[in-house]
C-alpha cells in the first residue's frame, strides 16, 4: 500500500509517498519533495500550478491514500487560513478528481504519533522521522518532514485504528 502525505502551501507544498508492506515493517519511501510555486504568480495561476503538479505526482506514484494536515482554526492572520485553505482545497480537489481516498489529521494528532508531543517544534519532527524511516540524513525543508509525518501518522492509523497515541506504537 502507499501513502502520500501532503503539507499543503501557496509557495512550497511538501510530499512524501510512503509503501507499507506489513504492520510490523518500517515503511519505504518511494519519493519525497516539494512543489516550488511561484509567489509572484497571481492567486488563480499558483493553484492551477500546485494543482498540476499534484496531478502529474499522483500519476507518477500510484497511491492508494493521500493523508492531508486539516486547518486549525486559531491562525495569528486570517490571511493566513484564508491561503492555506485555497492550497488545500486544490488538494483535495486533485484528489478527488482522481477518485483517491482522503484523510485529515490535525497537526497535533501528527506530532504526538510522531514525537509523542502534540507539540513538537519542526526540529523534533524532523529528527523523528529521520529516525522512524531509517533515513541517512534529516529530510529538508521542513515541508518534506513535515509532509513524511503526515504519511506515517496515515499508516499508523490503518494498522492501530482504536488507539490515539501512536507514539507507542513506533
Amino acid at each position: 500500500m502507499r501513502i502520500l502525505g501532503i503539507d499543503p502551501g501557496l509557495r512550497i507544498t511538501g510530499y512524501a509517498c510512503l509503501e507499507l508492506s506489513d504492520a510490523r515493517t518500517t515503511p519505504r519511501v518511494v519519493e519525497a519533495g516539494v512543489f516550488r510555486i511561484d509567489p509572484a504568480a497571481t492567486l488563480e495561476l499558483r493553484l492551477a500550478s500546485l494543482h498540476e503538479d499534484l496531478d502529474s505526482t499522483l500519476e507518477d506514484l500510484e497511491p492508494d491514500l493521500v493523508a492531508v494536515e486539516t486547518l486549525y482554526s486559531h491562525y495569528r492572520r486570517a490571511r493566513t487560513a484564508i491561503l492555506m485553505a485555497h492550497a488545500r482545497g486544490a488538494v483535495l480537489l486533485t484528489c478527488a478528481k482522481r477518485s483517491l481516498a482522503v484523510s485529515d489529521f490535525v497537526a497535533t494528532e501528527v506530532k504526538k504519533s510522531i514525537t509523542g508531543n502534540g507539540h513538537a517544534d519542526k526540529d523534533q519532527i524532523q529528527e523523528a522521522v529521520t529516525n522512524q524511516l531509517g533515513l541517512s540524513e534529516r529530510p529538508s525543508p521542513y515541508d518534506v518532514s513535515d509532509a513524511m509525518a503526515i504519511a506515517l501518522c496515515a499508516a499508523r492509523r490503518l494498522h492501530q485504528p482504536d488507539i490515539t497515541d501512536y507514539s507507542a506504537a513506533v
